[in-house]
């Protein structure tokens, strides 16, 4: 599973969005702690907005290319069902 990621997250837009995220968190949990809400509210507008700015820029070309799913390993083996015979 660990080589299983093919790049996954390693984008422009996803450090972007998470940078962001990441930001509005510790934001929140300073002001939440110092029992302010209108600085926990601005962490989490914060937030969300990292996830809107990684939106926008996967939208402008800057996150993951979509790549087709394919089948791994070689193709199911076909059998007979149970009770016909040969």
């Amino acid at each position: 599973m660990a080589g299983s990621s093919h790049g996954h997250g390693h984008t422009p837009a996803a450090w972007t969005g998470v940078i962001i995220s990441f930001i509005g968190f510790c934001v929140a949990g300073a002001f939440m702690v110092m029992a302010q809400p209108v600085g926990f509210w601005a962490g989490m507008v914060l937030i969300l907005g990292g996830a809107v700015v990684g939106g926008i820029m996967r939208a402008m070309g800057l996150g993951a290319k979509q790549v087709p799913l394919k089948m791994a390993g070689a193709p199911l083996a076909t059998r007979e069902p149970a009770g016909v015979e040969s």
